[in-house]
């Protein structure tokens, strides 16, 4: 018993400071946040702690709006700093790398599995959904890499549904703080097993595996940055 206070003790200050520094971050982007923050907890605790004296049990109302408070303000920071971090990872080469490798469980990701002189890259996802290619790069560039990459796949996986998205902000493109949305809206076509086997077909085919410089700072809870392989989900 002694051992485990001892390790939750050490891991507190940790997750202190990663909350800091996700503040930080979030501050230099979003100025108003600590106003936002406090009138968020105080309005909500002030609703609950009003309803309380109109029904006559202030104390119990004011301890749950204290708590709902909290709550309300966790949420509303959480929000408002990962709109901070994809402003600040918007434009940098691996960004989208870094969303889809944070994608969630079912999707096993694959970065710069195509890539050419200027820096424009393709990345894959394989899920549920079938075969996700995610460019990034200048629109016109991609497109041919993207038509070959599809054109691999095809020959590979024929039967797999090949999907692909443009990170940007342009007509017809993807902003990156949408990428993950629009990924888990795509319709589920594939099963579990077949998941598994088609990534067992395309690590057979080989990719480009390239060191991308990838964007550095806090990321919000849940985030990290892609490790420069596959990632089983």
């Amino acid at each position: 018993m002694a051992r485990k206070d001892t390790a939750a003790d050490a891991a507190n200050p940790g997750r202190l400071k990663q909350i800091a520094l996700t503040y930080k971050m979030t501050r230099r982007a979003d100025k108003k946040i600590g106003l936002v923050l406090a009138a968020v907890g105080i309005v909500t605790f002030g609703v609950f702690l009003a309803v309380g004296f109109l029904i006559g049990h202030p104390i119990y109302l004011g301890i749950l709006g204290l708590l709902l408070a909290f709550l309300a303000s966790a949420i509303v920071f959480g929000r408002r700093a990962e709109r901070a971090a994809f402003g600040q990872m918007e434009g940098q080469p691996g960004a989208a790398a870094a969303v889809l490798d944070n994608i969630g469980r079912g999707w096993s990701t694959t970065p710069a599995v195509a890539m050419n002189r200027s820096q424009d890259v393709v990345h894959r996802a394989v899920g549920k959904a079938g075969i996700v290619l995610v460019a990034e790069g200048n629109p016109n560039r991609v497109k041919s890499l993207l038509a070959a990459e599809k054109k691999k796949m095809n020959r590979i996986v024929a039967d797999v549904p090949v999907h692909d998205l443009i990170v940007g902000v342009g007509e017809g493109q993807v902003e990156l703080k949408k990428l993950r949305t629009t990924m888990l809206k795509l319709p589920r076509v594939l099963t579990g097993p077949q998941v598994t086997a088609t990534n067992d077909r395309l690590k057979a085919m080989g990719d480009l595996m390239s060191n991308m410089p990838l964007p550095k700072g806090p990321m919000p809870k849940g985030m990290k940055l892609p490790k420069g392989g596959p990632k089983a989900r």
